[in-house]
């Protein structure tokens, strides 16, 4: 009954002005709950991923590079990959293949 006084319309033929920012908030609320908080959600798990790695995990890069980290500085990580090593940025790391790392870096 609420809901459908909100709607009606007054006796001019306006529009209840209460009706517009009903929907308003409510396009605002389903927009945050569809779209805002899982992507914070999904943003803090990477950020404990990235936090949590150890010399000698095996990752790989949002470029699709695969391997094995041997050195850790504040934001650059040493890859070792094949025969080569790269350095990347710490938060360029997508995911980890195999933790069998230490805490030494």
């Amino acid at each position: 009954m609420f809901i459908l006084s909100l709607f009606a319309t007054s006796p001019e033929g306006a529009p209840n002005p209460l009706g517009t920012w009903f929907m308003i908030f409510a396009f605002i609320l389903i927009f945050y709950f569809l779209l805002i908080r899982p992507q914070r959600r999904q943003q803090k798990e990477h950020e404990a991923m990235v936090e949590a790695l150890k010399k000698g995990d095996e990752v790989i890069t949002l470029g699709g590079i695969i391997g094995t980290i041997v050195h850790i500085k504040d934001h650059r990580i040493t890859l070792r990959t094949g025969d080569t090593r790269i350095e990347v940025e710490r938060s360029k790391i997508g995911n980890v293949l195999q933790q069998k790392g230490t805490a030494d870096e």
